[in-house]
């Protein structure tokens, strides 16, 4: 029988060598298949001597007996001894995730650690989950779960003349993950239809869907898109981890000015006030920071997006649907009858979302939204091309915040260096002192923390702008977008300044700066 033992302290970990004595994947290992832990609530690991057995609430008899079995067989004699960690169901899963995550860190691995979620939907039974196309469906499975692992925001499944590409994007940036020519593209595209309740008969028409997946207790959901191409289907997941939560004001990167600014306009009690820059920016982040702002138990806030990003308590979200009528300026109109203090739109893309959001300003409702824009004074010179008026602009327009994300350099590898002339020149052109030193990007293929990349993560930069009597002036006049810009920033508030700043302190570097925000004057 096997002899437990409660754990009073830390077993100690197993070396390299005799972790990888063990094969995860073979018939004698003590690594416990995903679905059977998960479902057993037991997980074995085989990392520490001597070996933890995790237990959940829902433990079984059957988990604890194959679990004896697989440590009978990794110690190699008859007694197995396993030391005990009981876990509430949170711990349990978060242990789980994290010891498949570190027993299947590619796309070779064969624990299958994705479920689809219930949906309640029943139809025919999907022929892809015969036994001859079980490679499929561990193959998408896989990738899905390394696109999460590595915190894409992307997943791109690309057919070409030699067979299939994917590729994930990560701060920005696609990184190739597969390129082979013995994958069934078809199938594969067809698996991830499926999985999405697209019809895998049409393959002329783009089509658009959704998969709502598990990680290891964490919820994941996709957004699919399908487009027809030369050499089949090209299919794009946008990943999203509603898990994650959201972003507290204080991790936005935001000095403290930004934050204080921040806080006066979602006090106000009417206006609109734009988060602008390119897809991909975090724009709907800052908006929803500032809803949690503004969200106060004697106010009713609503929000028209698409698509609805988080779950957000206490206030009403409506998902705009085109194919029906549901556009965002009928969400907006709909919303003014709903009494609502604060509106969230999703996006101003077109003239009449734009008139009506002015509208609803006008009338008293503090409106949030996004606008496509290249700075923040740009928005203005946007709103006019869409058909707004100079004098509705200034009569509404409370603030804008333009941001960028610029990729943060590896603290393992970065490499300094002192600042040349036309560097030095740079700072200065911006009223910014000359740091001693700058980083760039390592050149360590072997760095661990970064996969040779030279950057992990990302920090925000933001160009944020108060609309006060000056800026309101000029907007009612028609000023030119130099004339405004030079009443309402500094040289060091500026997309150009903040990066430069965060140059200087050495989280990112001139090339990065130099990619994001464009020509430095």
């Amino acid at each position: 029988m096997m002899s437990p033992k409660a754990e009073t302290s830390p077993p100690s970990r197993r070396g390299s060598s005799s972790a990888e004595a063990a094969d995860p994947g073979g018939p004698g290992s003590a690594r416990l298949p995903f679905a059977f832990a998960r479902d057993q609530q037991v997980a074995l690991d085989s990392g520490y001597l001597p070996p933890r057995l995790i237990l959940g609430p829902g433990a079984t008899m059957l988990g604890l007996r194959e679990a004896q079995r697989r440590a009978v067989a990794l110690s190699g004699d008859k007694t197995g001894e396993i030391a005990v960690v009981r876990e509430s169901q949170e711990g349990f899963e978060t242990l789980l995730a994290r010891l498949y995550q570190e027993e299947d860190g590619d796309a070779g691995g064969d624990g299958l650690l994705f479920d689809l979620e219930q949906t309640g939907r029943q139809g025919p039974r999907d022929l892809l989950e015969d036994a001859e196309d079980a490679p499929v469906i561990q193959l998408v499975n896989q990738l899905l779960r390394r696109a999460v692992q590595a915190g894409a925001s992307d997943l791109h499944v690309e057919p070409h003349e030699g067979g299939l590409r994917v590729r994930m994007r990560v701060d920005g940036f696609l990184r190739q993950v597969m390129d082979r020519s013995d994958v069934p593209v078809r199938r594969v595209v067809s698996r991830l239809k499926v999985m999405a309740g697209l019809d895998i008969a049409e393959t002329r028409l783009p089509q658009d869907g959704r998969i709502p997946l598990k990680h290891g207790g964490r919820v994941i959901d996709t957004r699919v898109s399908s487009l027809p191409g030369q050499y089949g289907e090209r299919v794009v997941l946008r990943i999203l981890d509603r898990s994650s939560g959201l972003m507290p004001l204080a991790d936005l990167g935001l000095s403290t000015e930004q934050e204080a600014l921040l806080n006066r306009l979602s006090a106000l009690p009417n206006g609109i006030i734009l988060a602008t820059g390119p897809t991909g920016s975090g724009k709907t982040t800052t908006l929803y920071s500032l809803l949690q702002l503004a969200n106060r138990s004697e106010r009713n806030i609503v929000t028209v997006e698409d698509p609805i990003e988080y779950d957000l308590p206490g206030i009403g979200q409506s998902q705009v649907n085109p194919e029906i009528g549901m556009t965002f300026a009928a969400g907006l109109r709909a919303t003014l009858r709903q009494d609502p203090d604060v509106i969230l739109v999703g996006e101003i893309r077109d003239g009449e979302t734009a008139s009506v959001a002015g509208q609803a300003a006008m009338t008293g409702h503090l409106v949030f939204s996004s606008l496509h824009a290249n700075g923040s004074v740009g928005a203005v010179v946007r709103l006019r091309d869409l058909g707004v008026e100079d004098y509705l602009i200034a009569a509404t327009l409370r603030g804008v915040i333009a941001q960028r994300l610029l990729r943060r350099l590896c603290p393992d590898c970065r490499t300094a260096r002192a600042p040349d002339a036309d560097e030095a020149a740079l700072f200065q052109r911006h009223r910014l002192a000359v740091p001693p030193e700058l980083h760039d990007a390592g050149q360590d293929a072997g760095c661990p923390r970064c996969d040779g990349v030279g950057y992990a993560g990302r920090v925000g930069i933001f160009e944020m702008v108060e609309v006060g009597e000056r800026l309101r002036v000029a907007i009612d006049r028609g000023a030119s977008e130099a004339e405004m810009k030079d009443i309402a920033l500094a040289a060091t508030e500026t997309l150009t300044g903040q990066g430069l700043m965060q140059v200087a302190r050495g989280r990112t570097s001139l090339a990065e700066v130099q990619r994001v925000v464009g020509d430095m004057v």
